[in-house]
């Protein structure tokens, strides 16, 4: 028989403020333990919550991006647990009336080959809903401590449909969720910092059938190939329960990333046993039309719309956009330097930035931020050797010397006497007769219709002109010789 998985992800993102939702104390990581606190995080007798108005901008501006419906009203609950991680004993949560409802997330699936787009689906999300995070155990041999630095940061969580099937669509999901988060300023998303977090549901079911299975959490998933890798080993664990005449039990487990093993921690609460209940110190929000239309006007493009648009307006290949469009800031840069470089030149700027610029940003152990050469660096760089007063075996040591100084590429050109001499037709037609003399199998075979076998006759031409002719001369001269 054959089995379909179900899965539904909720994922939690810290939002990025100054201070934490309920409290004016400071939001941080990487403090010393417990520093992080107040009367109103430790929940001492008599204090009062008061909301986080950045944290409500935050949410509404990541539900307006993915595309959902703005609650005009919503309210807080008191979502109650024992454990050591929560000093109310409670989480003030939105339980019935979340502040966005339905949106998606618009995800590509590898396509047949890494240079082509694939498909895109659009994964539908159940809600969105703003709650406050708890503490943090840390468990050594005999013992384990808290921290509270994490209690009370703004926290939101987005629950997707059970409309996910494979672990590389969950995979994929996550991967384009962070990225509209990280454009959008919501959060950056650093799962090593508790940043992102992800649980998993998972369930199975014969192909075909309509009704859910007995669905499984997966819980401690800390890297998004975590993710992809226990939602692949529970679909696998669960097969092999039906197979053996076993029955599911609902439950929640914990995934090892690092031995790829899963066990169980606990069966699955449902939500009565949390008994929501309305926070009796907190208003309802009202969220007008005003509202909403200023966050709106903050939302940015996103990186699929980017990427249509990349492909269309500069008319650079999918190998390119897809590096650049993951990172806003690289995608800013790329569009400022391929407008200072002028019309036809946008992929050429993008295969410098791609293949280069990262390639010495990754050896220096930088970033694009810090690094020298900056969009009109490798725009005028473009221009030289487009316009043939740079020779293109050359720009690379000029690129080098850029990277290394932030010194302007004409600057350096001048100072070391590497610009293009033009090169006597005369000279290189004989050098290019030459070339075709030495090797006639090349030449036949160019005239047979073998576009490639024409750069066994460059070789010899570059290297009588001693790297110094014109690639696209020595191109035409031979193609004319050749017709």
């Amino acid at each position: 028989m054959k089995y379909e998985a179900v899965i539904g992800l909720e994922v939690h993102v810290q939002i990025k403020t100054r201070s934490k939702m309920f409290t004016r104390v400071g939001a941080g990581y990487g403090h010393e333990p417990n520093t992080l606190t107040d009367p109103v995080v430790l929940a001492l007798p008599g204090v009062l919550p008061v909301m986080n108005k950045a944290a409500l901008d935050a949410v509404i501006k990541a539900g307006l991006m993915l595309g959902c419906d703005i609650a005009p009203v919503c309210k807080w609950d008191r979502k109650q647990y024992f454990y050591p991680d929560s000093p109310k004993n409670y989480q003030i949560s939105q339980y019935d009336q979340p502040i966005c409802q339905g949106g998606a997330v618009e995800i590509e699936l590898p396509g047949p080959a890494r240079n082509i787009m694939g498909e895109h689906k659009r994964i539908p999300l159940t809600r969105i809903h703003l709650e406050e995070d708890v503490g943090k155990l840390n468990h050594f041999a005999t013992d384990s401590l808290v921290d509270f630095n994490r209690a009370g940061t703004p926290l939101m969580e987005i629950v997707s449909e059970p409309a996910l099937h494979t672990a590389d669509e969950a995979y994929a999901y996550l991967t384009s969720l962070r990225a509209t988060m990280i454009y959008g300023g919501i959060s950056d998303c650093d799962m090593e910092k508790g940043q992102l977090r992800c649980d998993a549901n998972i369930s199975i079911r014969p192909v075909g059938e309509t009704k859910l299975g007995t669905k499984v959490e997966l819980k401690n998933l800390n890297s998004i190939s975590f993710v992809r890798d226990g939602i692949a080993h529970e679909i696998k664990r669960q097969i092999g329960v039906f197979e053996r005449g076993g029955t599911i039990v609902q439950e929640t487990r914990d995934y090892d990333g690092q031995t790829g093993a899963s066990q169980s921690l606990r069966t699955k609460e449902m939500a009565h046993d949390y008994r929501y209940f309305p926070d009796p110190d907190l208003m309802p929000v009202q969220v007008d039309a005003a509202w909403k239309a200023r966050l709106q006007a903050e939302c940015p493009e996103l990186p699929f719309v980017k990427q249509r648009r990349f492909l269309e307006q500069y008319q650079i290949p999918y190998t390119i956009t897809s590096v650049l469009v993951w990172d806003r800031a690289l995608s800013d840069y790329f569009e400022e330097a391929a407008k200072l470089a002028g019309p036809g030149r946008a992929q050429a700027v993008g295969n410098w930035l791609v293949n280069d610029l990262l390639r010495e940003i990754g050896a220096a152990k930088t970033d694009l931020a810090a690094a020298k050469v900056r969009p009109p660096h490798l725009a005028e760089l473009v221009r030289l050797v487009d316009e043939g007063k740079l020779l293109p075996n050359l720009a690379r040591t000029v690129f080098a010397q850029m990277f290394a100084t932030g010194e302007m590429p004409s600057a350096i050109v001048a100072r070391e006497g590497l610009a293009a001499a033009p090169t006597d037709a005369g000279e290189l037609e004989q050098w290019c007769r030459d070339a075709i003399a030495a090797k006639p199998d090349a030449a036949a075979e160019f005239k047979a219709g073998k576009e490639s076998a024409i750069n066994a006759l460059k070789g010899p031409v570059m290297k009588a002109a001693k790297g110094k002719a014109d690639p696209k001369q020595v191109d035409a001269t031979l193609r004319r010789l050749l017709a």
